[in-house]
């Protein structure tokens, strides 16, 4: 059985039958303004474990950049996942649109060179100014 996850005005429904990868607080400005807040969870996902059960119709997309893409419900703007043309096996998943609990790996803080200067971190993973090669 998947987890399930879904936007907030419950139009998106989704579900996710792999495994959660490794969970990243992202504080990019991208990532801050999708989300509306100092930092995104993400979790990359494979993209045949994603499968949309009800919305199709109401998820969107934007161009973030040349090589990604930003999926959103365009009812509420709940942020859903990110996709990378030059990855595009992958999702980037928004943990905070899961509605079932699941066993986060967290492992790092990620673009912190750019995090808003009123966010602090209060834990002890590791932080990269940028994305880590």
């Amino acid at each position: 059985m998947g987890l399930k996850g879904s936007c907030l005005c419950g139009g998106i429904q989704y579900e996710v039958m792999g495994p959660l990868g490794q969970a990243m607080y992202c504080h990019c400005q991208k990532c801050r303004k999708s989300n509306g807040t100092a930092f995104a969870l993400n979790a990359a996902i494979q993209a045949s474990d994603f499968t949309l059960k009800a919305g199709s119709e109401l998820l969107k997309s934007h161009a973030s950049s040349e090589d990604a893409r930003r999926y959103f419900c365009s009812n509420c703007g709940s942020p859903i996942y990110s996709q990378r043309s030059s990855m595009p096996d992958v999702l980037r998943l928004r943990v905070g649109t899961l509605d079932d609990d699941a066993d986060l790996e967290k492992v790092a803080h990620i673009f912190v060179g750019s995090k808003a200067n009123w966010d602090e971190i209060h834990d002890d993973l590791p932080q990269f100014a940028e994305r880590p090669v």
